[in-house]
């Protein structure tokens, strides 16, 4: 893993990929959990037996799930250990290519695409591309903000 304690080595990483994680499969429990925690219950997420019949041949995903599990993935990749708070500020974009199928494995690639120094403190742009086992296309490609406030 690779660990950040000062501003000076997050400014020397710039543009650097900080790494891949971990394989994590995508259950149909995860799907269902997270259909019922946003209220998205769209058949062609939870709905077993007719997404057989839909246009991916079984249940799929949904993509914010997918987005969602970008903090998850990213925990073994790197760890900003730099003194202050760190806040999510935002995504610059975000890209749904492929839909994961209920079964098949993620990973994330990050990229450590910008460091900004800002009056406050830092602003860093980190590229995250999720692979799916298997597949040619990415999952999502997003580009997450955080905000390093010594």
């Amino acid at each position: 893993m690779r660990v950040f304690t000062t501003f000076d080595e997050l400014i020397a990483a710039n543009g650097e990929v900080l790494g891949t994680s971990d394989w994590v499969e995508i259950t149909q429990e995860r799907v269902n959990q997270f259909a019922e925690a946003t209220g998205d219950h769209q058949w062609i997420h939870v709905d077993v037996e007719r997404a057989k019949e839909g246009p991916f041949g079984g249940t799929i995903a949904h993509g914010y799930l997918t987005l969602s599990l970008i903090p998850w993935l990213g925990h073994g990749i790197f760890d900003l250990a730099t003194p202050g708070a760190k806040l999510n500020y935002g995504i610059n974009k975000v890209r749904f290519p492929n839909p994961v199928l209920v079964g098949k494995r993620i990973r994330s690639t990050i990229t450590l695409a910008e460091v900004t120094e800002l009056a406050s403190g830092y602003q860093i742009t980190l590229k995250h591309v999720i692979e799916i086992e298997g597949e040619d296309k990415p999952a999502a490609v997003a580009e997450t903000v955080v905000l390093l406030l010594p």
